[in-house]
């Protein structure tokens, strides 16, 4: 009967967190770098979380010594580098096994990643998050948006190269365990990237006057995307402004020829030619403005201080040397508009 060889000292009571919670650790890794936006990735991002996916998870112990792993992509073109200046050599500078590649395919295709097999055209921006701001001043918000990743398909050649049938054996169970079921994970900048088992294939040269070197070649597939950080977009969406006026508790009588005789007002009229939307006004003392009429106008906009202050007011609040600007949105852009209002004289 056998025994298991690792025996558990301490059950844990905390158990792992799973849903909700896992889901809120899973944002929080992403968002670990202070930024609202994930993060970018690239080819050369995918290439360096599979190389860390093989030396990690794939590593291989035989009699006590770890098996290397090169820790470049493999090609034609660097391996005649590779075996001058790597450090498990014989001798005769030979390259000594055992020992494990890594050989991407040079064409990327379009992903069959299920999750983002539907594509929305055109590459439009969606919305991410919004992110509330404060400049010391106004409280606002900003929107962040993103495009749709594009999904890519990348196939790896992981290659173990040996002159022991012991060694594939040990590492052929290292990958059936770990792809039991069907696909296995690489986390790459905070993001989960499923990897595919696709095929097995033995590539070993027998020399009866030499002594044979076993070649096992394991293909896989990543099924990844791309998110390029030069895509994101950051919008403002809602400015709040905080006005506080001031006023005089003093009581201030003005001398009238009769005790009942009303204040006097007086009606401000902005004129707005044909062509022309926008119109700058000064006001010298504080004074309240009152909406009478408007003459081919849809609405109009109200700006006091180059500062938003609202749309189609009946009443605007007025203090000494504002400057109010009024855009207006014509029904005619060929005739002229006015906007009358009547004023209280506080001169």
């Amino acid at each position: 009967m056998g025994f298991p060889k690792k025996i558990k000292k301490n059950i844990p009571l905390n158990y792992p967190k799973t849903l909700f919670p896992r889901r809120e650790e899973l944002v929080d890794k992403i968002n670990q770098d202070g930024t609202f936006l994930p993060k970018s990735i690239l080819h050369a991002d995918l290439d360096r979380g599979f190389m860390d996916f093989v030396r990690d998870e794939l590593k291989l112990v035989v009699d006590g010594t770890l098996v290397p792993v090169v820790d470049i992509i493999i090609t034609t073109q660097n391996w005649a580098q590779f075996t001058e200046t790597w450090n498990f050599i014989d001798l005769d500078s030979n390259v000594k096994p055992p020992f494990i590649t890594t050989v991407r395919t040079p064409e990327v295709k379009f992903g069959t990643n299920s999750a983002l097999i539907y594509n929305i055209p055109n590459r439009r921006q969606y919305f991410y998050a919004t992110v509330p701001t404060w400049d010391g001043k106004q409280l606002g918000a900003d929107v962040y948006k993103i495009p749709q990743p594009i999904p890519v398909d990348i196939t790896y050649q992981v290659k173990i190269v040996c002159n022991r049938m012991r060694e594939l054996n040990s590492f052929n169970q290292k990958v059936l365990g770990k792809f039991a079921s069907r696909q296995a994970y690489a986390t790459i900048k905070g993001h989960y990237i499923p990897i595919i088992w696709n095929n097995i294939s033995d590539e070993s040269v027998m020399d009866l006057d030499k002594r044979k070197y076993y070649v096992q070649s394991y293909e896989f597939i990543m099924l990844g995307f791309l998110i390029d950080e030069e895509e994101f977009t950051v919008s403002p969406a809602v400015n709040r402004f905080i006005q506080v006026f001031e006023t005089d508790g003093r009581v201030i009588t003005k001398k009238t020829s009769g005790s009942n005789e009303p204040q006097e007002r007086k009606q401000i009229v902005l004129n707005f030619p044909s062509g022309t939307t926008e119109v700058v006004r000064t006001f010298n003392l504080t004074d309240s403005l009152s909406l009478i009429n408007t003459t081919n106008v849809l609405s109009f906009d109200v700006y006091i201080d180059n500062d938003y202050y609202g749309s189609d007011l009946t009443t605007i609040q007025i203090s000494t040397n504002d400057n109010a600007k009024f855009i207006v949105t014509k029904s005619d852009n060929t005739l002229e508009s006015t906007i009358t209002f009547e004023s209280l004289n506080n001169s």
